[in-house]
């Protein structure tokens, strides 16, 4: 990651959306790089504050890994007024970016341990970042073995499946996709998360485990991860906090003086366990 000026903190810098693509109903993806042709300069796991004059600003977790390109992707789901103009936007027009802002994953830490990512819902686009950086050619066999979890409610609601595609075509991923309630046309698992938890082997000692997904995930997914005796320092979890400002300084996103915006949105377990409201 590069060294930002103090003012690209503060003032947003103009950036294209070069194409979007549609996920879902909700989600969209946008490919944006910054006016000036400089790289973000992102880590997996960081996030930006995204602005619309007019409308506001909100975070959004960056859902592409780190490539030496300059452009970055953005998995928006449409909730709220800044989120609801941002895709009724076209290729071709301008944003404000602030960031990358927080501590993301440590790839190094992770080196020659097998990984463990469990995404639910929305939760797979800031994984996606850090699963895209590990599966790199140049860089897979810095890692063991991978395995994904993945749980969505619905099939409609399933992200990035030409993602799911390919990582399910691949002889050094094991992939497992789950959602709470099927249709006609599904035939994998159905069941929440957790579910897919009891046919895992695990190396637990040598194993991270990284997980990302709605708050309420979190709790049972823990559990999961501790009865298979996974070290706490070896959990790692991306908390979701409204993280208004990025720097710090208004304190939407504080947990026990805790500034999520800062010192997260990575923690691992052991390091959340006795802050109270953190999961």
């Amino acid at each position: 990651m590069h060294t930002q000026s103090k003012e690209s903190l503060y003032v947003p810098r103009t950036a294209v959306i070069e194409r979007i693509e549609r996920l879902t109903d909700r989600e969209k993806v946008f490919h944006i790089a910054l006016e000036d042709g400089a790289a973000l300069g992102h880590g997996p796991g960081q996030f930006v504050e995204v602005s619309l004059f007019g409308f506001g600003e909100a975070p959004i977790s960056i859902c592409s890994s780190p490539n030496g390109k300059n452009d970055f992707q953005l998995c928006v789901r449409a909730v709220g007024n800044v989120t609801n103009a941002l895709h009724a936007l076209e290729e071709g027009a301008k944003v404000g970016i602030r960031g990358p802002f927080g501590h993301g994953f440590e790839p190094e830490e992770m080196a020659e341990k097998d990984i463990l990512f469990v995404a639910g819902g929305i939760g797979l686009a800031p994984l996606r970042s850090l699963i895209h950086y590990v599966l790199d050619l140049d860089r897979r066999n810095s890692f063991g073995k991978v395995t994904i979890l993945y749980g969505a409610r619905s099939p409609e609601e399933l992200l990035f499946k030409e993602d799911l595609a390919s990582w399910k075509q691949r002889d050094d991923v094991d992939l497992h996709v789950t959602v709470d309630r099927g249709d006609a046309s599904w035939t994998g698992h159905v069941g929440v998360i957790t579910t897919l938890f009891p046919q895992l082997e695990v190396d637990a000692p040598n194993t991270v485990a990284v997980i990302v997904g709605p708050p309420i995930m979190y709790r049972f997914v823990l559990l999961e991860s501790l009865q298979k005796d996974i070290p706490e320092s070896q959990i790692v979890i991306s908390l979701e906090r409204r993280m208004k400002c990025g720097l710090g300084k208004c304190g939407h996103c504080q947990i026990d003086g805790v500034y999520v915006c800062q010192e997260g949105p990575v923690f691992s377990y052991s390091q959340i366990k006795r802050m109270k409201g953190a999961i």
